[in-house]
């Protein structure tokens, strides 16, 4: 401005906003501690919600306290940061957690479990979940074989609420750990079996357990390790495939869009191995291949481009573009 003529400089002085009067001593005084309060607001706030979560975790081991511990802590887990590793770290924690896992076997065979067992139980698998998920506990928490605690639940039949709630919050703790791409974790879930778990409540669950068992199929699949496995003999693969062929028959008469997706990326990876995919062209269901799903598929561009894929890797390897032998060689014949 020093470079404008005096007019010039008058005229763009006019527009700038007037000088604020200067504050009293009070007032600076008075909004120098808002801004101090403000400040500190978030940090005060935080270190009572961890104080609250410790003192949470803390009745964890005391029997009286535990069921409201539980509760609350299942309900607030978002909430408090860290409670993975609380958890994990406290002593004594884990172990109030599995002997509340323990304490319904009983329940189980004959299927006697009642609604409130279910749901306490129900809310010490959801702080398990929490540390399946965290990434400094799931780990040890594999290591540790906390997941097989969770494979009785997995093996039951009945249709009863209280069940289908246990089966789909045990699910939900073995979704959290594939969850992330990590071939340790594909690695003991193969080790123990889990598939045959999952195929279980493929066949008999609710939509959603049905969705998630699929979606731990699906993970174990996209890892190499996975479909090498469910891949290697006749039985793996067509217990895997029989299973996915039945619940496409059964979306025709109850549609699930997001049950769909799940099982047709399982079978565009199995058409990624050459003997599987020829071995599809045997098995895959009809509604596939004739168009008799692509309703639900219509805003959901993502699965019909894997539904299309699908079909060209199986088009190819019925032209001979499989370099094995497909359902001959994986039958062993």
């Amino acid at each position: 401005m020093a470079n404008l003529p005096p007019s010039l400089s008058i005229g763009a002085a006019s527009f700038a906003a007037p000088s604020p009067p200067p504050p009293s001593p009070g007032a600076s005084s008075s909004s120098s501690l808002a801004a101090a309060a403000a400040a500190a607001a978030p940090g005060a706030a935080k270190d009572r919600k961890m104080a609250s979560a410790e003192q949470l975790v803390l009745d964890l081991c005391d029997p009286e306290l535990r069921e409201n511990a539980l509760l609350d802590l299942s309900k607030k887990r978002e909430i408090f940061q860290d409670l993975a590793p609380l958890l994990w770290h406290s002593y004594g924690t884990i172990a109030a957690l599995l002997q509340e896992i323990v304490s319904i076997y009983p329940s189980l065979s004959p299927p006697t479990l009642s609604p409130g067992a279910s749901n306490r139980v129900c809310n010490a698998l959801a702080l398990l979940q929490c540390v399946a998920s965290h990434s400094d506990t799931r780990i040890p928490f594999l290591n540790a074989h906390i997941p097989l605690y969770l494979y009785p639940f997995l093996n039951t039949t009945s249709k009863t609420r209280p069940f289908e709630y246990l089966r789909l919050t045990s699910l939900g703790v073995i979704g959290a750990l594939v969850k992330v791409d990590d071939s340790e974790v594909i690695g003991f879930l193969l080790q123990t079996e889990i598939i045959p778990l999952c195929l279980r409540t493929m066949e008999m669950g609710s939509e959603l357990s049905k969705t998630v068992a699929t979606f731990i199929v699906q993970k174990i699949l996209l890892d190499d390790v996975g479909l090498r496995y469910i891949c290697a003999t006749a039985e793996r693969f067509f217990a895997v495939a029989s299973v996915l062929s039945q619940m496409v028959q059964a979306l025709a008469d109850q549609p699930s869009p997001r049950l769909l997706k799940h099982i047709i990326r399982c079978y565009l990876r199995l058409s990624e191995n050459s003997r599987a995919c020829t071995a599809l062209n045997s098995c895959l269901p009809n509604a596939l291949k004739d168009g008799t799903l692509n309703n639900f598929l219509q805003d959901d561009h993502v699965t019909r481009r894997w539904l299309q894929q699908l079909l060209h890797n199986m088009t190819m390897a019925g032209m001979g573009g499989a370099p094995h032998g497909g359902l001959d060689h994986i039958m062993g014949m």
